[in-house]
């Protein structure tokens, strides 16, 4: 939904939505996340102002010829502005491995156990977003969920307050939709499925 009515969910609402987000399975049960939530137009208002500017200083680098198709782009990336409140999940990278190999442990191992880590703790908040999004669709609640507004991720960790050691997963605005899109296409079975079966390589 990018498209909300002027009501805005009660404070209960949004705290009934992170509840059930918190149920979600995370990597090593350590849940690793945290949800900030504006509910003021003044924060929502900073916010779409330091994205709008990061989309307005991207555009300064984009080749002439698609300018135009950067801007339509990055006009999304501020549509969390329409709504009465964002939420703003975080998360850490699961370090644990990284602090029991030792020094000698090739830069190779490193780097995967590093992505590993992190992707540990991307992976366990986004099964968050979804709990969420399907429990706020339950009770009425538009949303969608935005990472474009990440353009902007420094300046937004500063007005939301989130610390250095986190980092910022994705935008969830939410309220009462003021519209009704028709469910987009998706992709079938047969397209994305593929069966491993003993054989090696093959196509993406």
């Amino acid at each position: 939904m990018r498209r909300y009515k002027r009501d805005k969910p009660g404070r209960a609402d949004i705290e009934r939505l992170i509840g059930v987000a918190t149920c979600a399975p995370s990597a090593s049960n350590k849940q690793p996340w945290r949800f900030f939530v504006a509910d003021d137009a003044s924060t929502i208002g900073r916010m779409a102002k330091a994205v709008q500017a990061a989309v307005d200083a991207i555009a300064g680098h984009v080749e002439p010829g698609f300018t135009d198709a950067f801007r339509a782009y990055g006009d999304y990336f501020v549509r969390f502005r329409e709504a009465p409140a964002v939420i703003v999940p975080a998360f850490r990278e699961l370090v644990v491995l990284s602090n029991l190999v030792d020094a000698a442990t090739p830069q190779g191992d490193r780097e995967r156990i590093r992505k590993m880590e992190f992707n540990s703790g991307l992976i366990s908040v986004s099964l968050a977003i979804q709990n969420l999004m399907l429990y706020a669709h339950s009770l009425g609640l538009g949303t969608s969920c935005m990472t474009g507004p990440l353009v902007a991720v420094h300046e937004l960790k500063a007005i939301l307050g989130v610390p250095d050691s986190w980092e910022i997963a994705a935008f969830v605005p939410v309220g009462y939709p003021d519209e009704s899109p028709a469910p987009v296409p998706r992709k079938s079975v047969e397209a994305v499925i593929r069966w491993v079966d003993g054989v090696q390589g093959g196509n993406p």
